[in-house]
């Protein structure tokens, strides 16, 4: 027995109504844009936040990174390698629980985030002049965590 099809008006609501759909198309455009942004520093939109999600007074967690990001600690290891590969970020040992893995922001990654960081300002005051209520989109996004 065959299954109905989805019609064409079903997969035309889908494509102008699905919330998840058109976070993902927003989120990959603002990445391309950002990745672009940051490209003459060498790194990517992802590495950005990864790095501002480190500068911290006290080194994070593995896990609380993760958290903050939400993203498993499998994708955000392996996120982690290029800027550890490229000094910017040193794993090191919890001096209280030789466990827990603490992310260190290196002296040169604390250099390039201080170098990205007028270009994220520049970028993100265009993207948000370019919208009509960035403060109710971003509560909107909130309210979905």
């Amino acid at each position: 027995m065959s299954k109905p099809a989805v019609s064409t008006d079903q997969t035309l609501f889908v494509r102008d109504h699905c919330l998840c759909l058109a976070a993902q198309r927003a989120a990959r455009s603002l990445s391309r844009r950002f990745d672009e942004a940051f490209r003459s520093l060498g790194l990517t939109s992802g590495q950005f936040s990864l790095l501002n999600a480190l500068n911290r007074p006290q080194p994070p967690s593995v896990g609380s990174v993760a958290q903050l990001l939400a993203m498993d600690r499998t994708t955000l290891t392996a996120n982690l390698k290029p800027l550890e590969r490229g000094g910017l970020v040193r794993p090191e040992a919890d001096p209280d629980d030789r466990r827990v893995r603490r992310l260190v922001l290196t002296e040169e990654g604390r250099d390039r985030l201080a170098s990205a960081m007028p270009i994220w300002i520049a970028v993100h005051g265009e993207i948000d002049a370019g919208l009509i209520d960035a403060g109710v989109l971003r509560s909107g996004l909130a309210a979905l965590r």
